[in-house]
């Protein structure tokens, strides 16, 4: 048996359909609701994780500390995880995050982290602009603003102390300035390249790619909106290679690492999403379909069992 844990039942819909067209036996913990009882042994089967930074949102405080006790749990019992609690450590902390990927000497930009407005002053009035903010434990682009001066971020300071981050951690990060108006986002099962999705940055930095995530736009036709995922099939890339060594190494299974190219040419890496979703319309005209491809590796998985 496979068990799904998760705290979104949105985002894990399309998932749901997917696995059961294709005859896969899945369960699910939902983790906002689901106690596991730790004094006994995990049932026997494959444990998925799809567990968000982002939970905090929905209501579900906390869950993600609860979920990351249960994996210790799972993995102490010898238990198949897929994205565990390594990966889930990750998922909750860019800066963590950040440290990893430059433990693999993959470019990341320059970011501080603070945790009281007197020291996000400080660390502004030093930060090459422009700069944007972000939270530490994000998802769906969570406090993410740009500035193009230390004025224009002292103006704003109150106002962002209104909607503080989770964890109380804010970071400040150098803007990369990209010849074009996009991001690449990098899908991965099994540790293994499934495509690259061009994402359109020019309506903002909320770039998750589910459907139920979309923001409409009154100002952009159809068309331009569709466009705004657009996936590359054959995507060869040097970077590639060393995106799967890292998360051989980190033990994450599935993910989407996002990357921006600069006007020289560099390549920087700024979010792991190990609780990845996939936009289906993008795939439909591509031809591809991650979710099947998802399930096809969970079977596979399931039979090691």
């Amino acid at each position: 048996m496979l068990y799904i844990l998760h705290e979104n039942d949105q985002w894990l819909e399309p998932f749901r359909e997917t696995f059961t067209e294709m005859g896969l036996p899945f369960t699910e913990w939902h983790m906002a609701s689901f106690l596991p009882d730790p004094a006994v042994e995990p049932p026997q089967g494959i444990f998925y994780v799809r567990m968000s930074a982002s939970a905090h949102t929905r209501g579900h405080s906390g869950v993600p500390e609860l979920t990351a006790g249960v994996l210790c749990w799972l993995e102490r019992h010898g238990r198949r995880v897929i994205n565990g609690s390594a990966a889930l450590d990750l998922e909750l902390s860019k800066v963590r995050q950040y440290q990893a990927l430059m433990a693999h000497e993959l470019p990341v930009p320059l970011t501080y982290a603070a945790r009281s407005p007197e020291q996000l002053l400080g660390l502004a009035r030093n930060m090459p602009c422009p700069f944007v903010t972000k939270h530490n434990r994000a998802g769906m682009g969570l406090g993410v603003e740009r500035f193009d001066s230390f004025d224009a971020f002292e103006v704003r300071l109150d106002a962002l102390a209104e909607t503080p981050p989770v964890d109380g951690v804010t970071l400040l990060q150098v803007y990369i300035d990209s010849p074009e108006s996009f991001i690449t986002r990098c899908e991965f099962i099994g540790g293994k390249l499934v495509y690259a999705l061009r994402v359109d940055t020019s309506e903002g930095f909320e770039l998750c790619p589910a459907d139920n995530c979309s923001v409409p736009d009154e100002h952009n036709s159809a068309e331009t909106k569709i466009l705004r995922f657009e996936i590359i099939t054959d995507y060869v890339d040097p970077i590639i290679p060393r995106y799967e060594t890292f998360l051989h190494e980190q033990q994450i299974d599935i993910a989407g690492i996002e990357f921006i190219t600069d006007h020289a040419g560099c390549k920087w890496t700024y979010d792991v999403n190990v609780n990845t979703n996939y936009n289906a319309e993008a795939e439909l005209r591509a031809g591809v379909n991650a979710r099947v491809r998802l399930a096809q590796y969970l079977k596979k998985e399931l039979a090691r069992c």
